[in-house]
């Protein structure tokens, strides 16, 4: 069991790299193998119930060798029924088409199994393994004359600030509904992402039949202490029966509108641990960091440029959480050209996918050998809970002279400045204008003097509650911000924007108030003001800066935080 739970661990970290050397060309799932035909594998969740059904999907991107030959997977599951379907696209010139199969089959046995590889003629697909519970309802103390109920739980229920929650709700049902409609997960101060579609399955419990409907949600609380997700409240038309209709039959349903809801969940949330000394906190279960060059460092052009692509993949984080990559200063004979970062999420069953990639042009101005320092990425690693460091080495590049030039740019020669006597050109008054010169001094003290009372008067007058009212203006500008972005309206996103950075910042456009924030929201504020002024600013949404404007927020207490040594880290 060990050494099949050290093979499972070790497949998942070889998907994590091969996801990474693929983010470039699609970010998209890594293909299962690398034969004619690429073929992929997947199932709907993982880990499964040996009382539960599921669902095996393959999907190729072209026409495999020949029809797929299902009967390996007859010795460890039972097949209950299999579809196949296609699509075919046209975009920029380019067609594109994918096929799928889709099983839905139930384990034979628990434990630690695979699913073997299926052949498609000469193609084939890879291994893919799964882990089959021995009952997912078993034991539960659940009345089974319930024919409608919600089940909800989070994992894990102690997180770190600012780390990923698994919050999945299961809807079980022995009843027809014609139509439903489900509460999303309520939690103050949090970033909640739902993971994919709903899953759709068949369990038992306690010997009795449900079908069950599994949805997931990552969840990211961004402040410590205990925190309460809402129940979730289901309101459902529950199909009674049938109304006999004027030609005899029964045209039409009796329904009956029933409302459930889950148990509240209560989650510890802990603050960022006082062992972690990176300058960023960045709680994650997984992460590489990488780069690519596109030409050899060791034979640079002078003048020529070469591109440097930092990437950044990290499982279990949102994308705002992600840091700068290139930050450092180089050398002044080598210019730099950072392109706009590449920012995406992918969702999966098990959480979230970030990724970062910034590509930037380095074009030296004369021969020689140049040295970028080492990037280092301080990050927790939530499954250990332990710090951990992502870094890529130090990097020696040569450039060499083009043909025909010299081998070095000689510097310009430094020219002595002496410094020259500086006479004052002003002009000796004669003596009677002196008496004005000191009437007016006086005059000047005198009303200084008066300027200097008025003020400290006033100052001791100042309410107090002006802090208070300075408080209240800028959460009413948040909460300005937050509708903005709720409803996709990008203009009145922007005023929210400025009236916040007038207040915090003062400061009065998009541009520099951008200056002052991290590097995720500053990517979107000025990916709005862009926006703003070209034609997309109708299909913009805003749910990703509103995402980035709170995880800043929340970085910015974690910073004061640990800035103040008087005030405990479990105080934020």
């Amino acid at each position: 069991m060990r050494a099949l739970t050290l093979l499972m661990n070790s497949l998942v970290k070889m998907k994590l790299f091969f996801l990474l050397s693929v983010a470039g060309a699609g970010f998209a799932f890594a293909p299962q193998q690398a034969w004619a035909a690429e073929i992929q594998v997947s199932v709907d969740r993982n880990p499964v119930s040996i009382d539960e059904s599921f669902q095996i999907i393959f999907t190729a991107a072209e026409s495999p060798d020949d029809d797929p030959d299902f009967s390996p997977l007859e010795q460890d599951f039972d097949i209950l029924s299999q579809s196949q379907s296609s699509n075919s696209s046209w975009i920029n010139g380019k067609s594109s088409k994918t096929i799928q199969w889709t099983l839905t089959v139930m384990a034979k046995q628990a434990g630690d199994l695979i699913i073997p590889a299926v052949k498609f003629g000469d193609d084939i697909t890879r291994p893919l393994p799964l882990l089959v519970k021995s009952g997912n309802a078993a034991g539960k103390t659940i009345n089974t004359d319930a024919d409608l109920f919600l089940e909800v739980e989070a994992t894990p229920e102690d997180p770190y600030v600012q780390s990923q929650v698994l919050y999945t709700m299961r809807l079980y049902r022995k009843v027809d509904i014609s139509q439903a409609s489900l509460d999303e997960p309520e939690l103050a101060e949090a970033v909640i992402e739902k993971l994919g579609e709903d899953s759709n399955y068949n369990t038992q419990i306690n010997g009795v039949g449900y079908l069950v409907t599994e949805r997931k949600y990552a969840v990211f609380p961004q402040k410590s202490g205990q925190i309460t997700i809402k129940p979730l409240v289901l309101t459902a038309e529950v199909v009674t029966g049938n109304r006999l209709g004027f030609n005899g039959l029964f045209n039409s349903q009796v329904t009956m509108t029933r409302k459930i809801s889950s148990k509240a969940i209560t989650l510890t949330v802990k603050p960022v641990p006082s062992f972690f000394t990176g300058p960023h906190w960045l709680p994650a279960e997984q992460m590489v960091l990488k780069e690519q060059w596109s030409g050899d460092i060791k034979k640079m052009k002078v003048g020529e440029p070469l591109t440097r692509t930092l990437t950044l993949l990290a499982n279990g984080t949102t994308v705002g959480q992600l840091p700068e990559l290139n930050n450092a200063k180089t050398d002044d004979k080598l210019k730099t050209y950072p392109d706009q970062p590449v920012l995406k999420e992918q969702k999966k069953p098990d959480g979230l996918l970030a990724f970062r990639e910034e590509k930037i042009a380095l074009i030296p101005s004369r021969a020689g050998s140049y040295t970028l320092p080492a990037i280092k990425v301080p990050w927790f690693n939530t499954q250990s809970r332990k710090m951990e460091v992502a870094s890529i080495p130090e990097t020696v590049i040569t450039a060499n002279s083009a043909a025909g030039s010299q081998t070095a740019v000689k510097p310009p020669a430094v020219t002595t400045v002496k410094p020259q006597k500086i006479e004052s050109t002003q002009t000796t008054q004669p003596q009677k204008n002196n008496f004005w010169i000191w009437a007016s001094a006086f005059l000047a003290s005198g009303w200084l003097a008066t300027l200097m009372y008025f003020l400290a008067g006033h100052r001791a007058k100042k309410p107090v509650m002006e802090n208070n009212e300075v408080d209240k203006s800028l959460k009413d500008s948040i909460k300005q911000l937050k509708k903005a972005c709720t409803d996709n309206n990008a203009a009145a996103a922007k005023d929210a924007l400025i009236e916040w950075g007038q207040q915090k910042f003062k400061a009065a456009s998009l541009g520099a108030i951008a200056a002052f924030c991290d590097a995720r929201l500053r990517d979107e504020i000025l990916q709005l003001n862009q926006l703003l002024y070209g034609r997309e600013a109708e299909q913009w949404q805003g749910k990703k800066l509103f995402q980035a404007f709170v995880e800043n927020n929340a970085r910015e207490k974690i910073a004061a935080v640990e800035e103040d040594s008087l005030e405990p880290l479990y105080r934020l």
